[in-house]
């Protein structure tokens, strides 16, 4: 099978370019081959390519950079997904389409099921709702919402985390935002696995079990055997940020059962294999 893969050099898009390797042919897209802005480019780079299944993680993921400039974080986030979806329709490619659990509200207080209403507050979160809706326009179309992200590759939450501790300096981390954490390569392998099966639908997708993002900090230098008392949890409100944070974000992946694929691993088992990975690249 011929994959594309956008954003390729970001987080998730290093994630599945590595794990679809091992088994497809992948074209993997950074900005400089395909700025999914401009349409013109798209449309004639995934005509050159001929996928058979095109990865879409591109955009813009920070919360407070889209609530800055909003009108950024559309061009990018809704249009960009646009000229994606549209040349996927003119080669007659699948697409998958990374989404997030910043669609919900925060509010139920207990799992987010795929089939629960989305209310996003913040911009990004409507412009990813927005790039639901036109990837849904595909008769052969994937969405998965993933959530907070940690993997090889590219810095993150958890690899900021650490290096703040290993420079012996503390790490200020929510206390309050209670969701689910994703190890790109586990989410990458999923994906690839439900790709395969041509079992199309919305999905929810991260590590099993739900953690503060202090708990995912703390737990990490926990694990790399650094002093976790440098982790301090703080309310998102007093962290002066302009977006606001989701208080409550678990997902329950019931599309993955319901379509007979096993939910991935618990996120403590994912952190451990990342953090030690990351302490072996560093030595």
């Amino acid at each position: 099978m011929k994959v594309a893969i956008t954003g390729a050099a970001g987080l998730f898009g290093h994630g599945l370019v590595e794990i679809f390797s091992l088994r497809h042919t992948v074209f993997a897209l950074t900005r400089s081959e395909a700025d999914i802005t401009r349409a013109d480019e798209v449309r004639s780079v995934i005509r050159r390519l001929g996928p058979d299944v095109i990865v879409h993680p591109a955009g813009i993921p920070d919360l407070d950079q889209c609530e800055a400039d909003p009108a950024r974080a559309f061009l990018t986030n809704v249009h960009g997904t646009r000229h994606v979806v549209e040349a996927a329709r003119e080669a007659g490619a699948a697409l998958v389409y990374v989404s997030t659990d910043a669609v919900f509200d925060g509010k139920k207080g207990t799992p987010y099921t795929e089939s629960d209403p989305a209310a996003p507050p913040t911009v990004y979160g409507r412009t990813k709702l927005r790039g639901e809706e036109l990837a849904s326009s595909l008769p052969e179309h994937w969405i998965f919402r993933v959530s907070v992200m940690f993997g090889p590759g590219k810095t993150n939450f958890v690899s900021r985390a650490l290096e703040r501790i290993a420079a012996r300096e503390e790490f200020v981390a929510a206390s309050d935002q209670l969701g689910s954490a994703t190890y790109t390569l586990d989410a990458a392998r999923k994906i690839m696995e439900v790709v395969e099966a041509r079992r199309f639908g919305l999905y929810h997708l991260s590590n099993s079990g739900a953690s503060t993002r202090y708990e995912l900090a703390a737990k990490a230098a926990e694990f790399a055997r650094l002093d976790a008392s440098k982790v301090i949890g703080k309310p998102s409100a007093a962290m002066a940020r302009r977006a606001v944070r989701l208080k409550y974000a678990v997902m329950a992946m019931d599309g993955l059962s319901r379509a007979g694929f096993d939910a991935p691993r618990p996120w403590q088992e994912a952190l451990k294999e990342y953090v030690t990975q990351l302490q072996v690249r560093s030595l």
